[in-house]
């Protein structure tokens, strides 16, 4: 079952050649541990430039480039359409209007400067990680990207959808008990930790749900629940938040 639905998960949420099935979908939405397993393959993956002795900024340029090469732009899109919508302002119709431009295939200002403002941070922690040393930097941006997976977890857990959709297939079926699991299986990522490492790698794995918390809580206001391009917005957020939690827990302790 679990096997099952870390290949559904990876098929999701990668470009892996994966051969996705009913079964296999179905098990991932089912479980949401899942995506925390699935964060550790996306992680290390996307991590082993960060291993290379190369100039800095190289070395940033070829994480973001094996980032999203191996990901897609898929939770771009969610980030950009949710920014889109969190710029709304008309007291009378919010909600329905963010609704809206959830759905809207164009992208406006509120997004463009989303993405861009996420892209360009992402690339500052990067720096801030490789600067570190590689085995600080491979631990960092594995536990970020095991933390925001977390995060995507925690929504499917805690969340309500907003509507009928990908947000109503994965909440449907989990409660707050599932957060047990999800947690659990975060834990190996602190051995991961380098000597005296611990407390950054631990920042860097809450990044990710402490941004979920906040996403939901506003979704929940806003929107009326969770939806695709919230669980996106998520993934992608949590990311940033975990790497630059996890570059300042390094630096000050």
């Amino acid at each position: 079952m679990v096997l099952s639905a870390l290949r559904g998960a990876l098929g999701f949420l990668t470009r892996l050649p994966v051969q996705g099935t009913e079964r296999s979908w179905e098990a991932f939405r089912r479980t949401p541990v899942a995506f925390v397993l699935a964060g550790y393959v996306v992680g290390g993956i996307a991590a082993l430039p960060l291993a290379l002795p190369l100039p800095l900024p190289t070395t940033a340029a070829l994480y973001l480039g094996t980032l999203y090469l191996l990901t897609g732009v898929t939770h771009v899109d969610g980030l950009a359409d949710t920014a889109d919508a969190s710029v709304v302002h008309d007291e009378s119709t919010d909600r329905e209007r963010r609704r809206s431009v959830l759905k809207d295939s164009e992208t406006g200002v509120g997004g463009t400067l989303a993405v861009a403002l996420v892209l360009a941070t992402l690339a500052l922690g990067t720096l801030g990680m490789a600067g570190a040393g590689p085995r600080v930097a491979l631990s960092l941006a594995i536990a970020a990207e095991v933390g925001s997976k977390a995060g995507m977890a925690t929504l499917v857990c805690l969340g309500d959808a907003a509507h009928e959709g990908l947000g109503s297939a994965l909440t449907e079926h989990a409660d707050a008990t599932a957060l047990v699991p999800v947690f659990l299986a975060g834990l190996p990522v602190v051995a991961l930790a380098a000597p005296l490492g611990t407390p950054a790698v631990v920042a860097a794995f809450l990044g990710g749900p402490c941004v979920a918390l906040l996403v939901l809580r506003w979704a929940r206001s806003t929107l009326g629940g969770v939806s695709g391009d919230v669980f996106g917005a998520t993934n992608e957020l949590g990311r940033v938040v975990g790497v630059h939690a996890g570059v300042v827990a390094w630096t000050l302790l």
